[in-house]
């Protein structure tokens, strides 16, 4: 049986500053949001916090 929780991430871009904010699944201490990357084509360099 699997317990998955409903998060809120929040995640800024540290090369253009965009904000994001999605709603992910926690399970264990993975966190799936399906974000892939920024506008600026950014695949890397985000601060990720979350919010149960």
């Amino acid at each position: 049986m699997s317990l998955t929780m409903r998060v809120k991430v929040k995640i800024r871009c540290r090369l253009c500053g965009e904000k994001f904010v999605l709603r992910g699944k926690k399970e264990k201490d993975k966190i799936e949001t399906g974000f892939r990357q920024c506008i600026c084509s950014n695949e890397n360099d985000f601060e990720i916090e979350t919010e149960s």
